[in-house]
């Protein structure tokens, strides 16, 4: 059950189904992305190799079947058609399964494709169901995955004690390199939970989504194609901007700009003054219109980020000078977005995204330098601190 060399932590353990003997009866976090490269999904595996033992289904932020667009829109929880099984949202009135959710339950299985970022809300619930499980006396085993845009390369300043959030649990770097369950066992550090991991086979953290011949089911509805995977971890600071990140387009996190934004060729002309040809990229001459979200029914000058080499992307700092740019070009037309953000509703978005409260001040001011070491703050230790949860041989790195 394998292509393109890797197997998933869900084909190892359909390839063994002894793994499971020890796990009683069992709960199954998984959403739409949770397939074999046979497009067979996580629960239906599952389900046939543990029979009656599986008999609760729970799903991550956007719903089980992946269908709510926005931030902050909570998924009711439903019963599962196919099998009958209830199904917990653990991103409604609560982010925690609790106690009753896990009452008939010995394990709680997670098979989750997370895509290297930390802004991404399913660490923060693989995070909840650890403690819930560490609270209940549960089991929690993490069938893991590809990390899509590679374990080596670390982008991105650690998060600040003073900026946590449910985008930002743990001191980790906006690219952070791990797997779901190195993340997992990082995580687990601090909480204690009963914790296993079933891994992959033959994944190599130099490989990027592409080279892996595996198919790419959207993890989220503006993640449908790998490309904005790849520039995810810098594009996505551009939700705490009133600059649309291309929500509401065909080309979520690919298509960059604004009303206020006078002229494309000058703003793309403003970042390569700032960072030079930026690389593993092509930055276009651009003009949209979103149907929803920011600047809806408006038209929006700026530019499309075509992914032209996935390894070369260092999109961490090519968001920090798209900012700046619009910042420069926008003749006092750019903003911070305001609160709320992920259900905190008196920090200024930013703050929480980039992971630190002194942000504005940083991309504000006219000495910006996206080399400043405020940008890389924390990666030395947090490389040093993450390498006893690594399960797949490598050296972790500062991407520059």
């Amino acid at each position: 059950m394998t292509l393109g060399g890797v197997t998933s932590g869900l084909e190892v353990f359909a390839s063994n189904p002894k793994l499971a003997r020890s796990w009683g009866r069992c709960g199954l976090l998984s959403n739409q992305a949770s397939v074999t490269p046979s497009f067979v999904p996580a629960w239906r595996l599952v389900s046939e190799l543990l029979e009656k033992r599986l008999v609760a289904l729970f799903g991550p932020q956007h719903g089980f079947a992946g269908v709510v667009q926005d931030n902050m829109i909570e998924t009711g929880h439903a019963r599962h058609q196919p099998t009958g099984l209830p199904i917990y949202s653990l991103y409604s009135e609560t982010r925690q399964p609790t106690e009753e959710m896990l009452r008939g339950l010995d394990t709680l299985i997670i098979d989750l494709q997370i895509v290297g970022c930390r802004i991404y809300t399913w660490k923060s619930t693989i995070a909840a169901c650890l403690r819930a499980a560490k609270r209940d006396g549960k089991h929690v085993v993490i069938l893991d995955r590809p990390n899509p845009v590679g374990g080596e390369l670390v982008e991105g300043r650690v998060l600040d004690a003073d900026a946590h959030s449910f985008v930002g649990e743990y001191p980790i770097p906006m690219r952070h390199a791990l797997t779901a369950a190195e993340a997992a066992q990082f995580f687990n550090e601090s909480i204690g939970a009963s914790l296993e991991v079933v891994p992959m086979t033959n994944w190599q953290p130099s490989s990027y989504w592409g080279d892996l011949g595996r198919p790419w089911v959207l993890t989220s509805p503006n993640l449908p194609t790998p490309d904005p995977v790849y520039v995810y971890p810098g594009t996505v600071m551009l939700e705490g901007t009133n600059l649309s990140e291309g929500r509401g387009t065909g080309l979520p996190f690919q298509l960059i700009g604004a009303p206020y934004i006078s002229s494309s060729l000058g703003y793309i002309k403003r970042i390569q003054d700032i960072i030079g040809n930026p690389p593993g990229v092509h930055l276009r001459e651009a003009s949209f219109q979103p149907t929803s979200q920011k600047w809806q029914g408006k038209e929006c000058q700026g530019l499309q980020i075509h992914v032209l080499d996935p390894a070369k992307v260092r999109s961490y700092q090519l968001t920090l000078a798209m900012m700046k740019a619009a910042f420069d070009v926008s003749n006092d037309g750019f903003q911070w977005q305001k609160p709320p953000y992920e259900y905190d509703f008196t920090t200024t978005p930013i703050k929480l995204i980039v992971g630190s409260h002194k942000v504005t001040e940083h991309l504000s001011t006219d000495r910006f330098d996206p080399n400043d070491s405020f940008w890389t703050h924390g990666i030395s230790e947090y490389i040093e601190r993450a390498k006893k949860h690594l399960l797949y041989k490598r050296t972790m790195r500062l991407a520059v």
